[in-house]
């Protein structure tokens, strides 16, 4: 694959660091989450990830849905990035809540969101690795 774009970003001490992109766009204090230990003064990993996949996914939807010419403009997709003990390490999961416009009938979005799902680089990225559900409100 070439790249059209490439992100930069450096995060310093970990969890309980900084993240900062190469064009100073990003720049955020991490922190753990209190539920796994922290103060929950920063964001964290999951929360980036999960903002991350859900803009990409709700781009990846209009892509499709203006494929289909299906007015998707107004869906908005909340993602939910849970994070947990996977054998001797940890592993990730994903919900991906996708609010349809009203006027879309459910076949249609139910449709609509899987083409999504394979469109969008960051499901390609997780397929086979991550768990993902798809939910449609």
């Amino acid at each position: 694959m070439d790249a059209l774009y490439t992100a930069v970003a450096t995060a310093t001490h970990g969890r309980e660091g900084r993240a900062v992109s190469s064009d100073g766009k990003l720049d955020v204090q991490l922190a753990p989450p209190v539920e796994l230990g922290g103060n929950g003064q920063g964001t964290n990993p999951e929360q980036l990830f999960a903002a991350g996949y859900a803009a990409c996914f709700a781009s990846a939807l209009g892509v499709v849905g203006r494929a289909a010419k299906v007015d998707v403009s107004d869906a908005a997709v909340t993602g939910e990035v849970g994070i947990g003990k996977q054998g001797v390490g940890f592993g990730l999961k994903v919900t991906l809540r996708v609010e349809l416009p009203e006027g879309v009938d459910e076949s249609t979005g139910r449709e609509l969101v899987e083409q999504a799902h394979q469109v969008c680089p960051y499901s390609n990225a997780t397929r086979g690795n991550i768990d993902v559900d798809l939910v449609i409100e």
